[in-house]
């Protein structure tokens, strides 16, 4: 998840390139129309923003659901060593995600900053 992110994050890691790129220069002023150009790149922000939460979340959700199973099953299964490290390497990964989560807000606070 987190290379699927980093990758999804490309926008936000050249917010000041995209903006540069995207405001013209007085040469280019009449040739492109700087409002609807802003307004594209605010849109696919907002949708890269929405959709790396959305992965995220569902990560979250899903891994929570398996920490929850392997937690009923330690119970009944309480010496099964190799119940407890699955439990452990899951909730890990769900701390990583929950994180991850974290990550995703400064990111986005920068690249709105930015903009």
């Amino acid at each position: 998840i987190q290379e699927l992110l980093r990758v999804m994050r490309t926008i936000d890691d050249r917010i000041v390139h995209e903006l540069n790129t995207t405001i013209p220069t007085a040469s280019f002023v009449g040739k492109v129309d700087p409002g609807q150009t802003c307004k594209e790149l605010y849109k696919s922000l907002m949708d890269a923003h929405t959709k790396r939460e959305r992965i995220i979340k569902n990560c979250i959700s899903q891994t929570s659901a398996v920490v929850k199973t392997l937690k009923e099953e330690r119970e009944k299964a309480n010496e099964d060593v190799a119940l407890l490290k699955q439990l452990r390497k899951e909730q890990t990964k769900l701390k990583l995600m929950q994180s991850e989560l974290n990550v995703e807000e400064v990111v986005n606070d920068r690249s709105w900053k930015v903009l």
